[in-house]
C-alpha cells in the first residue's frame, strides 16, 4: 500500500527539481510565491534537457513555456526558450489544422444524418482553456451512436483514414460489443478515434448517447458553434479516463483542474451524487483531489474533505504520486496490462463492479486472439475460451499457437501479431 498523501506533492522533498518545477508551471494560479519556488529551483540547477523532454511527454510543453517566459529575474538559457517556443508554434498551427479537420468530418457526418460528439482534443482546448496554443493533444475523438459507427467509418476512409487493424465482419460485430473505440490513421500523421461508448466496458460509467446528446453544449471553435459535453459531464468522463490509464500524465490531471474552473455555479454536490448513482464516484474524487494537490483546482472544503474521509482515494493519489514521474515501465500486473491493475480494482465503488472487471478481462478477446487464430464466424464463441488459455500461457494455447504460425509460414504470410 502506498503511502498515503498528508500535504501538497510539491512541497515533498523526495521530488526531483525537475518534476517540481513542471508541477510548479503546471498549476492553474500562478503567485509570487511561485516565482520565487521555480526561481530557487532554477538556481539549485536544473536539467533543462530533461525538463523540456519530461514537459513534452506529460503535454504540458505550453504551460511551461508561459511560466519560464514570464520569469524576468531569473536566468533560463535561450536555448530552451526558443525550441519551447518553436515547439509551441507547430503546436498551434498543428490545432488549427485539426480543428478544421473536425469541422470537416462533423459536416460531412451530418450530411449522412450521423450525429457525432466531440470530445478532448480541440473542443476541450477551446472549452477549458481558450487558447488552442495551450493544451496538447494528438488526435479527435468522435462518439456516435452504435449503430452508426459502419457508416462514420465509411466517411472517415472517404478522408483518407484507414484502419489501425483489419477485421472480419464477425471480429468487428465482437469488437463493438466488447471494446469502445477504433483508431483511425492518415499518411499526414492525423488520427481519428471513433467511439460507440465514452469508457471502457469494464468500467461503470452507463452513459447513453441519447442522455448525452440531449445535454450537449455548444463551443465556439474556427468560427463554428460545435457540440461538446458540459463541463460536469467532460469531468465525469475525463475523471474515469484517467483512472483506466492510471493517471500517468500531468497534462490529464490539469484538465480537470481547468474545468473545475469552468463551471458557471458549481453544484458539487449534484455531481457527487450523480457520479455515485452512475458507480464512479470514487473515480470522481480520485480526479477532484488530484486537481487540487498537483494543479491548485480551487474546489470547496467539503468536496476535498469528502475526498480525504475515502481511504481508498489517498492510497490511489499515493500511487499516482509514486507512478507520475517515474521512469521505470507501468507496472504489468498479474496478466498483463490490458488483463489486470490492481488500480482499476481499487477505484471502483463496489464488489460487484470488481467482479465484473476481472471476468471482462479474463474472458473478452482482444485482436491478439484474433489475430492470431482467425476463426470462422460459426466458432467466434470459442474466443472466449481461448483468451483464458492465452493469459495463463497454457500449453494448449502454445499449441494452437504454433499451428497457427506454422500455418501462416506455409502460406507465405507475414506474422503480424500483436506483442
Amino acid at each position: 500500500m502506498s503511502e498515503p498523501l498528508t500535504g501538497r506533492w510539491i512541497m515533498d522533498s523526495s521530488i526531483a527539481a525537475e518534476p517540481e518545477m513542471l508541477m510548479e508551471c503546471a498549476r492553474v494560479s500562478w503567485s509570487s510565491g511561485a516565482d520565487g519556488r521555480v526561481g530557487a529551483l532554477i538556481r539549485s540547477g536544473v536539467d533543462w534537457d530533461r525538463l523540456v523532454e519530461m514537459a513534452r511527454a506529460h503535454a504540458v510543453a505550453p504551460l511551461l513555456y508561459r511560466r519560464l517566459q514570464s520569469l524576468r529575474s531569473e536566468k533560463v538559457p535561450g536555448d530552451v526558450l526558443d525550441r519551447l517556443r518553436g515547439h509551441v508554434q507547430h503546436l498551434r498551427l498543428r490545432n488549427l489544422f485539426l480543428s478544421g479537420e473536425l469541422i470537416r468530418l462533423l459536416d460531412e457526418l451530418a450530411a449522412r444524418g450521423i450525429r457525432a460528439i466531440p470530445y478532448k482534443g480541440p473542443v476541450l482546448t477551446a472549452l477549458a482553456y481558450g487558447d488552442l496554443a495551450l493544451r496538447e493533444f494528438g488526435d479527435l475523438d468522435l462518439l456516435v451512436p452504435e449503430a452508426d459507427v459502419r457508416e462514420a467509418r465509411e466517411v472517415l476512409v472517404s478522408f483518407g483514414y484507414r484502419p489501425e487493424h483489419r477485421l472480419t465482419p464477425a471480429q468487428e460485430a465482437a469488437f463493438l460489443r466488447y471494446d469502445r473505440e477504433c483508431s483511425y490513421y492518415r499518411e499526414d500523421g492525423s488520427a481519428v478515434e471513433l467511439h460507440w461508448t465514452v469508457s471502457q466496458r469494464y468500467v461503470p460509467l452507463p452513459l447513453d448517447f441519447e442522455e448525452l446528446w440531449g445535454r450537449a453544449m455548444r463551443v465556439p471553435l474556427g468560427g463554428r458553434a460545435v457540440p461538446t459535453f458540459p463541463p460536469e459531464d467532460l469531468i465525469l468522463i475525463l475523471a474515469v479516463h484517467g483512472g483506466a490509464h492510471l493517471w500517468t500524465r500531468l497534462g490529464w490531471i490539469r484538465d480537470i483542474a481547468e474545468l473545475t474552473g469552468s463551471f458557471e455555479e458549481p453544484d458539487w454536490g449534484r455531481l457527487l451524487e450523480r457520479a455515485g448513482a452512475l458507480k464512479c464516484r470514487r473515480m470522481l474524487l480520485l480526479g477532484l483531489f488530484l486537481a487540487n494537490e498537483v494543479a491548485g483546482a480551487d474546489l470547496p472544503e467539503d468536496v476535498l474533505r469528502t475526498a480525504r474521509a475515502d481511504a481508498a482515494v489517498l492510497d490511489l493519489a499515493g500511487d499516482v504520486r509514486e507512478r507520475l514521474f517515474s521512469e521505470e515501465q507501468i507496472p504489468q500486473g498479474i496478466l498483463g496490462i490490458r488483463a489486470f491493475q490492481p488500480f482499476h480494482l481499487k477505484m471502483m465503488d463496489r464488489s460487484r463492479d470488481r467482479l465484473r472487471y476481472l471476468a471482462y478481462q479474463a474472458t473478452s478477446p482482444t485482436l491478439q486472439e484474433w489475430q492470431l487464430l482467425p476463426l470462422p464466424a460459426a466458432l467466434f464463441p470459442l474466443y472466449y475460451l481461448l483468451r483464458p488459455l492465452r493469459l495463463t500461457g497454457s500449453a494448449g494455447w502454445r499449441k494452437l499457437r504454433a499451428v497457427a504460425q506454422s500455418r501462416k509460414f506455409e502460406n507465405g504470410e507475414e506474422d503480424r501479431v500483436e506483442r
